[in-house]
């Protein structure tokens, strides 16, 4: 992590992420493409609000399969990108093909990557199926459906862990707590997600949560009754509400389960997630 030298107010206290790990080189043109932001609008009305502005970016395309199976891949950069958490690396396979792949915390620039369908070597950075991995093994970018892409544990310094592989399914420990059954033949890289300090950084000044596309948020307290559900009052009053807060809308707002009640995907959650203090 990289703190300011305390020379204005917004780098007084700022902490930012420290680059000095990543390899100085502009993105890979192929890999790139253009990337419409809707900016919380649907139809040219709000549907999510706080969000808008932020700077321009561009999409890299990211290889979250990684189906070329039994084809080493050399790594050629470890790069940022505006889009995720995590660092990205650009890998090179042996036809000259090149590709953008999440990158765990101990892969550098020069090592050898591999992703296969069989029992492969115990290395950070290789992918194979669930089946494969002893027990207590971490893993990042899991499969929910066999052959359907990387959907778990996929932002900067997650991972899971592999707890016990038994009756075709294996029993994972997400990073959100839960403990969930997935299909053996369901992919998965070993390691742990690079840029694990990201959750000390400390923007500093407001100016960066709006070059990041977050608006401002007011507080319910703060406004009229007419705006809010928790406005009203003299000074700083509470919302007046027996059964807790709500969103602008007059719902709920804390504790309220939002999960369908017969999800066909009820029966592999082993052990649910802690909820909110």
């Amino acid at each position: 992590m990289k703190r300011y030298k305390p020379t204005t107010p917004g780098s007084r206290g700022a902490v930012g992420h420290d680059f000095s790990g990543l390899t100085k080189k502009e993105p890979e043109k192929q890999l790139l493409r253009p990337i419409l932001r809707l900016k919380g609008r649907s139809g040219g009305k709000i549907t999510v609000r706080h969000r808008g502005g932020g700077h321009k970016r561009q999409y890299r395309l990211i290889d979250f399969k990684m189906f070329r199976f039994d084809e080493p891949a050399k790594v050629q950069a470890i790069e940022y990108d505006p889009n995720r958490t995590s660092f990205i690396a650009l890998v090179v396979y042996g036809d000259g093909k090149k590709s953008y792949i999440l990158a765990s915390e101990k892969l550098k620039v020069g090592d050898s990557v591999i992703s296969s369908e069989k029992r492969i070597a115990f290395q950070a950075g290789n992918r194979m199926p669930l089946k494969y991995l002893p027990s207590g093994t971490e893993v990042f970018n899991i499969e929910m459906l066999p052959r359907g892409g990387g959907k778990l544990a996929r932002s900067a310094g997650n991972l899971a862990r592999v707890l016990a592989c038994e009756n075709g399914y294996a029993q994972v420990a997400l990073p959100s707590g839960e403990k969930r059954m997935i299909h053996e033949d369901c992919l998965a890289t070993i390691g742990q997600l690079s840029n694990l300090d990201h959750n000390k950084i400390v923007l500093g000044k407001a100016g960066k949560s709006r070059w990041l596309g977050r608006r401002p948020t007011v507080r319910g307290t703060a406004m009229s009754p007419g705006d809010h559900p928790h406005g009203g009052g003299e000074g700083r009053s509470l919302t007046g509400l027996r059964k807790g807060p709500k969103t602008k809308w007059g719902k709920l707002a804390y504790g309220v389960k939002t999960r369908k009640k017969r999800s066909r995907s009820n029966r592999f959650i082993l052990e649910r997630r802690k909820g909110r203090k």
